[in-house]
């Protein structure tokens, strides 16, 4: 009886360990498998591309550096970063988490396409960052919650919390403070639109559009359409602003009647004759 050589053996073996390996290999994550964090809510339908493989995405899916997150028409995801930075991203939406550094407090994210709302932790480290770009500008932070929406060739950014540096590719740069909006178009490199205070319908709406459902502790108008405290508070004193000073107008054109006087006479008639 012939016997196989050890060459054979060999070459069958290695065959028989690549039929056993599990199909999902190639969806190992990439870049040194640096976990950046995982889906904490999701609404279906959400996908991960990680490398030549796409996953499903569900609770507690890990998200790795260079992943991309893609949401459909009826998705959106919720996603916890190490540093307990969250991500809140709308739906028909891709966004890519480049690098997500918690040591070094580094985080670089590409909005390819739709609607993303940022909260921050806030940066100790001076050569920290936390910075989403599109292809026509990138808004940066220090710790804040923003939002950053990229449709038809328009990147809008409104700043919720805090302060958003927002530059044009060509670097030059203003700053949003706390209900204020700016905006950049994909291939103009003029300086981005000065700082506007954001209409209140753009602010909840942005925020409806990015809410993947309640979060813990949150109530009030904080938890209507996940405004935020600081600018809950901007929000009352604009609208309650316009109601005082229309009031104060409005006394001054139509002043109050003059008391009624009761007639003497009438409430002591002996003292009349």
């Amino acid at each position: 009886m012939k016997t196989k050589s050890p060459c054979a053996l060999a070459l069958a073996f290695l065959l028989s360990l690549i039929i056993t390996i599990p199909l999902d290999i190639t969806a190992e994550p990439q870049a040194g498998g640096q976990k950046a964090g995982e889906v904490a809510r999701v609404i279906p339908a959400v996908s991960i591309a990680r490398g030549p493989k796409t996953l499903n995405a569900s609770a507690k899916t890990e998200v790795y550096w260079q992943d991309l997150v893609n949401t459909k028409v009826d998705g959106r995801a919720r996603i916890a970063l190490e540093d307990g930075s969250v991500l809140n991203i709308g739906s028909d939406s891709s966004i890519k988490v480049v690098k997500h550094d918690s040591g070094a407090q580094q985080t670089d994210l590409e909005l390819a396409y739709g609607k993303l709302r940022s909260q921050a932790q806030k940066i100790s480290k001076p050569d920290g960052k936390f910075e989403v770009h599109t292809a026509a500008g990138v808004a940066g932070v220090v710790g804040t919650d923003f939002y950053v929406g990229y449709e038809n060739n328009v990147m809008n950014v409104v700043a919720y919390e805090g302060v958003v540096r927002v530059c044009n590719l060509a670097g030059v740069c203003v700053l949003l403070k706390a209900g204020q909006l700016t905006s950049l178009r994909n291939g103009n490199n003029e300086t981005p639109a000065p700082p506007t205070q954001a209409p209140l319908d753009m602010l909840v709406a942005a925020s409806k559009d990015t809410e993947v459902g309640p979060r813990p502790g949150s109530n009030g108008l904080e938890n209507a359409g996940h405004i935020g405290k600081g600018l809950g508070f901007t929000i009352g004193i604009i609208v309650a602003v316009p109601i005082i000073v229309f009031g104060v107008v409005a006394t001054r054109h139509n002043p109050p009647p003059a008391p009624v006087v009761a007639n003497p006479c009438v409430i002591a008639p002996a003292n009349c004759g």
